[in-house]
This record gives C-alpha cells, structure tokens and sequence, in this order.
C-alpha cells in the first residue's frame, strides 16, 4: 500500500540537510575537541619538527668512521657521541650511527656494517610555520588532535553542537527487569542519546511520557534545546500523540513521512519560534534507522559539517526490492544481509557493518554506521 505523504528517501534526506543552519562557534581545549567539527583552519605554529634529530638510537657521527667519542657536542670532524631518537642532533653531526650497526671499543665507536641513510630528521620535514594542517569543517579524529597539539594549538575553535532534548514515549515501555505480556524493555535511553553523540550533537536532558497528548505537547513546547528526538507515538493510532501535538503546536512538516522500510513513520517539523521535531518510530530497529538516515545530515546542518555522498554499489542479488519504497536492509561486510531485520528485531543491527539502501529502481548505497 503506498503512503502519498511520505517523502522518497532520497528527497526526504535532501530536505532533513537544509532543515538546519549552523549555530556559530566556541574554543574548546584539545582534549575536549574530539568529534567536534573544526570552525578555524589549525596552521603550524612552528616548523614541525623545529629542530634536527636524531630518527634513531645510537651514536651521532661526523665524518667517516671510525670515531673518537665525547660526551656532547658539538662535534668535531671523527668525533661521535650518543644520542636517542628525536635528540636534538648536535653541531657538526651529519649523521647517525644505529645502535646495532657500531660497537664502542674502549674510548672509540667502531662501525660494524655500512649505513644506507643518515637517520636524521631535519627541521620542517613533516610542515613549516604557518602551513596549514586541518582545514576548517573538518570533523576531528584522534589523530587531528595530535597533529594540533604538534602544531602548537592549545585550544581549537569548533563549532557549536545543537542541544537535544530526547522524549521517550510509551504506557508500555519498562526500565528494567522481566516485562509482563504487553511491556517492552526500554531500548532507547542508553541508546539514542549516545548515537547522537556520535553524530555530533549534544544531549541535554531526556524526558519519559506516556501516551498522552498534552504530556506531549508541554514535552514539544518546553524542550528549550535545538532539537527534540521523540521515539514512538508517529503512527496514527489512538495511542499516538506526537503528530497530534505538533499540530496543536502549529508545526511545519518538513518530512510528513519516510518511504522506507523499515522507518515509514519518520517525521521531521519545525515548531514556530521553537527547536526542530525529529520524530522516530516505536519499533527499536526502524527508529535507529530513521534516526540514521535523517540524523546524521541534519546534525551536519547545525555544525557546517560537510557530508560525504553516499557509496554507490549494486544491489546484490540475494536482497529484494520493494515494489514502492527504499528498503533499509543491515548488511555485514560483502553486502550480505543479515537475519532478524524485522522493525521491533535488534539483532540483526547489531551483527551489521552497515546499512544498505536499496531503491525500488536503480542501484544501492551504502548508508556508514557510525559506530562501525
């Protein structure tokens, strides 16, 4: 059965990337950047490295072998003195002899095998002052932080994540133990604040209700934060208030719904003078992947931070088309689909590397996990 109100995935992941603006810009400390998005070019501060030094331990030379040694340089033509890696390589030094290819026989270091390379690093080998080595929008790795702290930076400046109220709905849901006929353990709290995280967004508080319409609208109206994440309540049931209180909020839908499968009853609205609405659905596997499909690019909206397009990749196969909508199929590495992929299944997520996204015509994408 087609759904004419629900948006091509396509087109619905389009609209969730222009829904947002970037929200301007903070300096953090090094330690607090990981995952933030660069707003400021980082440029060497230095030569990197600013001095020579020694690429390994052994003995810095000058001159043919074999050597006279002295403690310290600077050295003069046959003199050699010891030295560990990255040690400034002293005066007169013009190379560096590898522990294992000397010996020092009484007061003299005596060369054992030849030397292929000088093992010495020089002065701006890696980049020069003032060449730049992360460019702004760049969202910061590990590694970035490193090369930053190398580069002289103590503080970066990023750009500022949007804050996001999480509303968890649902009479049904229970937080721990054994749930009765009819319950469901909660799979959202530890889950959704966390992938948001991932994505770049910062989560300020998250509320519980229950199916209740205006428990839903004071939720909506009284976020105070950038975003509302919602999980449950998009269906049209009796039971499902969150299109209901965005109504009586006057919102604008910008993503009335998602033809997809799993993940139809996505929604994202625009509540006047008030945050975005990212509307997920009940079942835990078609909200994790409403939540990655329109998530990911409207949080890069908010922070300025480009989104690399997707894999193009045949369909294989071994996985099925719907006539009408975009499946949203786990895969393992290969492109294999995995089992348990029902909308309220978890396990077959959690053996996936990542998401395929099989059109009703045409080829596939790769849709990343971010946490794979």
């Amino acid at each position: 059965m087609s759904h004419p109100d629900r948006l091509a995935w396509p087109e619905a992941r389009r609209r969730a990337a222009a829904a947002a603006s970037p929200l301007g810009s903070e300096e953090v400390a090094l330690d607090q950047a990981l995952g933030r998005v660069l707003r400021r070019d980082v440029a060497a501060g230095i030569d990197i490295p600013h001095y020579a030094s020694a690429a390994m331990d052994g003995w810095a030379v000058a001159g043919p072998g074999d050597w006279q040694l002295r403690d310290g340089g600077p050295l003069r033509h046959g003199e050699a003195t010891p030295i560990v890696t990255g040690g400034l390589l002293p005066a007169g030094a013009d190379a560096v002899v590898r522990s294992e290819n000397g010996h020092v026989d009484g007061d003299r270091l005596v060369l054992d095998r030849p030397e292929s390379r000088d093992h010495i690093r020089p002065p701006a080998e890696e980049a020069r002052s003032g060449e730049v080595l992360v460019s702004a929008g760049t969202r910061l790795s590990p590694a970035h932080l490193a090369l930053a702290a190398a580069a002289t930076a103590d503080r970066l400046e990023v750009a500022r994540q949007p804050t996001v109220t999480t509303v968890f709905t649902g009479d049904e849901v229970v937080l721990a133990g054994i749930p009765a006929a009819g319950q469901v353990r909660d799979s959202f709290g530890a889950t959704i604040p966390t992938i948001l995280r991932m994505l770049g967004a910062s989560p300020a508080r998250s509320l519980r209700i229950g199916d209740d319409r205006e428990a839903t609208v004071q939720a909506l109206r009284d976020a105070g934060t950038d975003l509302v994440v919602t999980t449950g309540g998009t269906g049209g049931s009796h039971a499902d208030h969150v299109r209901r209180a965005l109504d009586d909020l006057g919102a604008d839908y910008l993503v009335p719904g998602l033809a997809s499968r799993p993940g139809g009853p996505t929604l994202l609205a625009r509540i006047p003078n008030g945050p975005l609405v990212l509307g997920l659905a009940g079942n835990p596997l078609a909200a994790m992947l409403g939540l990655l499909s329109l998530g990911d690019v409207l949080i890069a909206g908010f922070t300025g931070r480009a989104v690399a397009p997707l894999v193009k990749v045949p369909v294989p196969a071994s996985v099925k088309r719907h006539p009408e909508a975009t499946r949203l199929v786990p895969v393992r590495a290969g492109l294999d689909e995995v089992e348990w992929t029902g909308a309220a299944m978890m396990r077959g997520l959690a053996a996936a590397t990542g998401v395929l996204v099989v059109p009703p015509v045409g080829d596939a994408e790769v849709l990343p996990l971010p946490w794979a």
